[in-house]
């Protein structure tokens, strides 16, 4: 039997921190370009739409190649609006206008450019692979020790551990904007992680770039001029799974 799978890309038009951002330009074209790009690459994807509220974004995602079959409710487009509604509402849509349902819901969002289709294929991969999944997501893999700020003060996060980096249990940080699949039951129940996940390691050398500010916009097109950016993509690691 056949999956269909959907991704989303949302790309709201109200950002503060960089005004235009979705659609900023980065190496000659429109910032949301580059991810519609690799959603259109990858082979285990069937649609991509882009989720937004606003029309130079949607001109600019159909020029990418990318379907905006509507434009999003302006209740769905404040600073306060989850990925988690927004994506229930990409799926509702298309089933109540479309008559169209999906068993799996890429996420990815439009700050995280760099990434290759070959991430997103693992993703959705990892989760079609195991029944019993309800989401596989990329994450990177650390050997750091973090610490995290609580009222009463500072606490280690997880266990801490001075042994050299090759023997030190790695922590992962959760990279769902580059690539997350998730069932469709999920998204329905509001959530964008269910409760059984497989982490898919990635590694490529674009990945620390989130676009958020100028500052970053600036970097990373320093980056596409000095050819650094884009490398062939790691396979990265076997999917770690409960």
């Amino acid at each position: 039997m056949s999956v269909s799978v959907i991704a989303v890309i949302p790309a709201r038009g109200g950002s503060k921190g960089l005004p235009g951002k979705n659609i900023a330009p980065l190496g000659g074209r429109p910032l949301i370009a580059w991810t519609i790009d690799a959603a259109r690459r990858a082979e285990t994807v069937q649609r991509v739409i882009v989720s937004t509220d606003d029309e130079a974004i949607a001109r600019a995602a159909v020029e990418a190649g990318a379907e905006v079959p509507f434009l999003r409710p302006a209740e769905f487009a404040g600073d306060l609006a989850t990925s988690e509604v927004v994506l229930r509402h990409a799926l509702d849509w298309t089933r109540e206008h479309e008559r169209r349902a999906y068993d799996v819901l890429v996420y990815l969002q439009p700050t995280d450019p760099f990434r290759q289709p070959g991430i997103i294929d693992r993703v959705v991969r990892t989760l079609l692979a195991d029944d019993g999944l309800d989401t596989a997501f990329a994450a990177k893999r650390e050997h750091k020790n973090y610490w995290v700020q609580l009222e009463d003060g500072l606490a280690r996060l997880g266990r801490h551990s001075h042994l050299p980096r090759q023997q030190k249990p790695p922590v992962y940080r959760e990279d769902t904007g580059i690539a997350l699949a998730s069932r469709a039951s999920v998204i329905h129940s509001g959530r964008r992680i269910g409760d059984r996940v497989a982490i898919v390691p990635h590694e490529s050398r674009g990945e620390f770039i989130d676009i958020h500010t100028a500052d970053d916009l600036r970097l990373a097109n320093f980056l596409i001029e000095k050819g650094w950016a884009i490398p062939n993509e790691h396979d990265g690691d076997t999917p770690v799974r409960p």
